[in-house]
């Protein structure tokens, strides 16, 4: 895949980041592409919006994706790596790709999806790094309960 297109989608995935940061929420987004290059779903971390610990980002984008027949040539962008629960979605469901914004403030799942077969792009999006590390300083204890610490 491109890089630029994997920006441009990533891009999507900032907004809704962004869309749950000025909610009270965890700023990360994601959103779920079609083979075809179509936006299935997107969406946001709700779990304190919604008070659900399950509604992850990547969760969230691919419940407003609907039912599809095959999520194969799927791809699945995040800004954030994907936790194991997030990834567990990634393999038991067949994406075939996921795009990562960035990595460096968690280390998710996402070297185990490539061991088994997912693409992987790492983008390492400077813009993802800074809204990640502005909101674990802020609200430390919050960050540590989203990722089970």
């Amino acid at each position: 895949m491109d890089h630029n297109q994997a920006r441009q989608w990533l891009a999507t995935a900032v907004e809704e980041a962004k869309a749950g940061l000025a909610e009270g929420g965890i700023p990360i987004g994601a959103a779920l592409y079609g083979a075809d290059g179509t936006l299935l779903g997107r969406g946001h971390n709700l779990r304190v919006q919604d008070g659900d610990p399950s509604m992850h980002a990547e969760t969230s984008a691919f419940r407003n994706a609907g039912r599809q027949r095959s999520y194969k040539g799927t791809t699945m962008v995040t800004t954030l790596s994907p936790c194991w629960y997030c990834s567990g979605l990634v393999r038991q469901f067949g994406i075939s790709r996921v795009i990562v914004g960035e990595s460096e403030t968690f280390h998710g799942g996402h070297d185990w999806l490539a061991e088994h077969g997912v693409e992987i792009i790492k983008l390492d999006d400077p813009e993802c790094v800074r809204m990640m590390k502005d909101f674990i300083a802020a609200k430390p204890e919050l960050w540590n309960e989203d990722i089970g610490e």
